[in-house]
C-alpha cells in the first residue's frame, strides 16, 4: 500500500512513532510534516497547509491508497479543503493525547475549540486509533461530559459512532542493541524518568526517596527527563538533598546516554497524575528495569498486558508511603528474575507492532466483503 501520512507536530512522541513504524512497514510511505514548534498554531493552519500541498502533489500525478495522521490535525476541515481524491480514502487517526483531557493549570485555560476538532477529526475518520484503553476511555467519557455543556443541538449519539470505530494500538518501543548482559553491583539504581513537570507528581517521587534515606536503606538515583524554562521547584531541592546518591541528573543528550541511563538502572518508577500511555516505562522495563507503578492511568492495563499474575505485585496505590513500602520490598528482597523485560520486548517492540498496524492498514482498505 502507499499510505499518505500528515503530522502536524513532527517531534518527540510523535515523531518517534512514525519514524518507528515507518522505518519497519511494509507500506510505501510519503509523510507531510511541520515542526514541533506553537502547537495551537499547528492545529489551526495545518488543516490549509497540508491541503495546499497535497494538491501540488496530486496535480503531479502523485496518488495514495489510505491516509493516516494524528490528533493534531483538523481531518474535518482537511478533507473539505483537499484534492477529491484524498477525500475518498481509508482514513486513520491516532490520538496519541487528546485537547479534554490533556492537563492545565486551570479549568478555565482550555480552549474548547481544540476539543472541538479533536472530536470532528475522531468523526471524519474511518478508524480511531487510542495507544491505549485507558486514554480511550477517558477520551469517550470527557467527550460526553463535554457535549453535554452545550445548550442545545447535543450530539451525544456521535460518541457511540466513534467508539465503534475505535480501537487500541499501543505504540511500538526502541530496544536498544547494547543492553548490557547483567545489572552492575551494588546498591539498587532508581530511575525516575519523564518530563520535569507538575502532573508527572516528582514531589511524591521525591518524598518516597526521603522515606528510603530516613530509613538507611541504600539507593542510588538516576532522574531524568525532558525539562522546561519553568521546572517545578522540588527538583532543586531534590538535587541538593540526594546529591550523594546521583547518577544521572537531567536530560540526557543522545539516545545512546537515554538507553544507557534506563539499562543501568534497577527499578523504573512513574509517580504519574497524568499519563496517556507510557513509553518511558515500557523502554526501561525492556532493558531490564522492574516497574513500580501507580495503581491508575494506562498503568494497571500495560503490566496486565505484560504478565496479568505479576501485574498486581508492582502496583502501588498512588501515594508516596506505599512508594517507599513498595521499594522498601524491593531492595530488601529482590525477585529473582525479572517476569517483565521479555514479554516487553517481543508485545511491544516496533518489529511486532508495526507488522500488526500495517495488517490493519491492509484490513482496512480492503473492499467490503473481502477476505481480511
Amino acid at each position: 500500500m502507499k499510505i499518505l501520512a500528515l503530522e502536524p507536530y513532527y517531534g518527540g512522541s510523535h515523531q518517534a512513532f512514525l519514524d518507528g513504524w515507518q522505518a519497519r512497514s511494509r507500506h510505501e510511505w510519503t509523510s507531510l510534516t511541520l515542526p514541533p514548534s506553537k502547537w495551537k498554531w499547528r492545529m489551526r493552519h495545518a488543516a490549509i497547509t497540508f491541503a495546499q500541498q497535497i494538491q501540488e502533489k496530486a496535480t503531479a500525478g502523485e496518488s495514495w491508497d489510505g491516509l493516516f495522521c494524528s490528533d493534531m490535525l483538523n481531518l474535518a476541515e482537511f478533507l473539505g479543503l483537499t484534492d477529491e481524491s484524498i477525500r475518498t480514502l481509508p482514513k486513520v487517526v491516532y490520538f496519541h493525547e487528546n485537547q479534554l483531557t490533556y492537563p492545565v493549570r486551570f479549568e478555565s485555560e482550555r480552549d474548547y475549540q481544540f476539543a472541538m476538532t479533536n472530536l470532528t477529526t475522531a468523526l471524519a475518520a474511518d478508524a480511531v486509533w487510542f495507544n491505549s484503553a485507558f486514554h480511550r476511555e477517558d477520551f469517550l467519557r470527557a467527550a460526553e461530559s463535554f457535549i453535554n455543556k452545550m445548550p442545545d443541538y447535543k450530539p451525544l449519539q456521535r460518541i457511540d459512532e466513534i467508539r465503534r470505530k475505535s480501537e487500541i494500538q499501543p505504540p511500538g518501543i526502541h530496544i536498544s542493541n547494547s543492553q548490557p548482559t547483567q545489572k552492575n553491583e551494588g546498591p539498587v539504581r532508581i530511575l525516575w524518568a519523564a518530563r520535569w513537570e507538575h502532573d508527572k507528581n516528582p514531589d511524591d517521587f521525591f518524598e518516597a526517596m526521603k522515606i528510603l534515606k530516613d530509613r538507611g536503606l541504600p539507593f542510588r538515583l538516576s532522574v531524568i527527563g525532558q525539562q522546561f524554562r519553568d521546572r517545578p521547584e522540588v527538583f532543586d531541592r531534590a538535587a541538593a538533598v540526594f546529591a550523594d546518591r546521583i547518577d544521572r541528573w537531567g536530560f540526557q543528550p543522545t539516545p545512546e546516554a537515554y538507553h544507557a541511563a534506563l539499562a543501568e538502572s534497577d527499578i523504573a518508577v512513574s509517580t504519574a497524575a497524568h499519563e496517556f500511555f507510557g513509553i518511558g516505562i515500557l523502554e526501561a522495563v525492556a532493558a531490564g528495569c522492574l516497574p513500580l507503578l501507580p495503581r491508575r492511568l494506562s498503568y494497571p492495563e500495560i503490566l496486565r498486558t505484560l504478565d496479568p499474575d505479576r501485574a498486581d505485585d508492582f502496583l502501588y496505590d498512588g501515594t508516596a508511603a506505599d512508594l517507599a513500602n513498595k521499594l522498601t520490598t524491593l531492595i530488601q528482597s529482590p525477585p529473582a528474575a525479572n517476569p517483565f523485560a521479555r514479554a516487553a520486548t517481543q508485545k511491544f517492540g516496533w518489529p511486532q507492532r508495526a507488522g500488526q498496524m500495517d495488517s490493519r492498514l491492509d484490513s482496512l482498505s480492503a473492499p467490503a466483503g473481502a477476505a481480511q
